[in-house]
């Protein structure tokens, strides 16, 4: 396990911790073995776009019910933390959340003059008028390139504004500009949230389990019953104190080994958590291996071994339904790393082949160590090879590139926006945000039934291909799709 420092005010970025990259071209299997034995970085010539580290860290930071976040910063890199208010709105009834509460937003909107003579007065004057009009059980502070160029002392002014109002207020250090793999951002947020908030236990409860998550709706609480356990959220709808006292858990397991890859060895290296040495259960065999592994955390493998037999009796005969209907389908995924295996999983189970992915970064190892936590390598060896496989950093021409080539029965997308250049082309494109949907044997049927009525419901795409306007010339889409890859075909 990496050596994990919480002394420091600043999480170091994946590409130093763990290596992780953000350019390939070839195939899973050649990347799952390079993993191991050196693997190196392509880079780009040519860039599109990129993400921010910042909006991870919010993600992980608004959807606490009772904190408030600050973006230092200007105005407008605050201007899509919204989104996660309606994400926070519209996802609460799936958690319980009977009366969600308004999120608390706010940016201390540095200027041009605010860049000349710093931003310190400005945060330090924003954190006590933010407490004032909240009065939230903790602050985030999100600093963003702005901050980071002109060098604000943002954990001094947290660290004094938390002695004078009594509550933690917490810097999260989350600048765009800090790292190109920008779930970077979540672990800054775990980073902020594991130094300031979670506490030592005073005890361990043998009836809760950590759920490292985003927003999707409540499988944990049916699946832990006969372990006699509870869910607790990590960090979407969970409260101040119930993360103080996160590190009171029995286990700890996550639905995406990429958001969660840090916290969870963070809290089993310096609380003593255990993380359950399994890949989320997604797909027949990994979910059985995850239940199996924890039953075992848990002291209770009988119960797991129960509860396999009982759901692949209620479940394998739809699975097997749904596989008729779909075998010989292709498919392509796009999502980030981890739920991008996922989902390959899920393909395979159902009967489809998958024939490409373009996946957003690849971690070559997680904070853990585990080769068991590496979903990429338990696909390959469960399932095979998958050609066509492209870590592209959301490089959304590379991604038409691959599609015009390929054109799969079906693309598969994790991250809104995405299933826009399936369609364009013709392709029926599926995008479900719920992560949580497609895990487990009934998971399986969930997502099955969902691509059976996106392939033979294909009118739409077919009428839009015929309308709709390419943006990238023909130049571009005779290209390899690897082109401006540095080793690439064109230099």
């Amino acid at each position: 396990m990496p050596n994990i420092n919480l002394s420091l005010p600043e999480v170091q970025i994946r590409e130093i911790r763990i290596n992780s990259i953000t350019g390939y071209q070839g195939d899973a299997k050649e990347l799952a073995e390079m993993s191991y034995c050196g693997l190196k970085d392509k880079g780009r010539s040519f860039s599109q776009c990129l993400g921010c580290a910042t909006s991870k860290a919010a993600c992980m930071t608004i959807l606490i019910q009772d904190g408030a976040v600050i973006s230092h910063g200007p105005v407008g890199c605050a201007s899509c933390l919204h989104d996660f208010a309606f994400t926070y709105r519209v996802n609460s009834p799936l958690r319980g959340v009977e009366h969600p509460t308004p999120r608390h937003i706010f940016s201390t909107n540095l200027k041009e003059k605010d860049t000349v003579y710093g931003g310190n007065i400005k945060l330090a004057n924003t954190i006590r008028e933010v407490y004032d009009r909240t009065r939230a059980n903790a602050i985030f502070v999100l600093t963003t390139c702005a901050a980071g160029i002109i060098g604000d002392d943002v954990e001094s002014i947290c660290n004094e504004a938390e002695e004078e109002l009594g509550i933690p207020v917490v810097a999260i250090f989350c600048e765009g500009f800090r790292s190109k793999v920008w779930t970077t951002g979540f672990d800054a947020a775990y980073h902020g949230i594991a130094r300031k908030l979670i506490q030592k236990p005073r005890e361990r409860r043998h009836d809760m389990v950590n759920v490292i998550n985003f927003w999707g709706s409540d499988v944990f609480t049916e699946w832990f019953a006969p372990f006699g356990v509870k869910p607790n959220y990590i960090t979407p709808y969970s409260t101040v104190n119930r993360l103080r006292y996160a590190s009171e858990a029995a286990a700890t397991v996550q639905v995406c080994s990429t958001l969660g890859s840090y916290l969870g060895a963070v809290l089993e290296q310096d609380f003593g958590v255990p993380e359950i040495p399994a890949a989320p259960p997604y797909g027949i065999a990994q979910t059985d291996r995850w239940f199996r592994a924890l039953g075992k955390v848990l002291g209770k493998e009988e119960v797991a071994e129960k509860i396999i037999a009982e759901k692949k009796k209620k479940y394998l005969p739809k699975i097997e339904a749904l596989r008729e209907k779909l075998s010989g389908k292709t498919a392509y995924v796009t999502a980030g790393a981890a739920h991008g295996h996922a989902l390959l999983n899920v393909l395979e189970e159902l009967g489809l082949k998958a024939v490409g992915a373009a996946i957003f970064h690849h971690d070559p190892v997680y904070d853990s160590g585990r080769r068991e936590n590496d979903q990429l390598s338990q696909h390959v060896t469960d399932y095979g090879n998958v050609p066509n496989f492209n870590v592209c950093s959301k490089q959304e021409f590379e991604l038409v590139n691959a599609l015009n080539r390929i054109r799969p029965d079906v693309l598969l997308a994790r991250h809104g926006g995405m299933t826009l250049w399936g369609a364009k082309l013709g392709i029926p494109s599926l995008l479900i945000g719920d992560e949580h949907y497609s895990m487990g044997y009934e998971g399986l049927v969930n997502y099955g039934e969902r691509l059976l009525e996106t392939i033979e419901n294909d009118e739409f795409v077919k009428n839009l291909e015929k309308h709709a306007v390419n943006p990238y010339t023909e130049w571009w889409l005779e290209q390899p799709p690897y082109y401006f890859l540095k080793g690439g075909a064109g230099k």
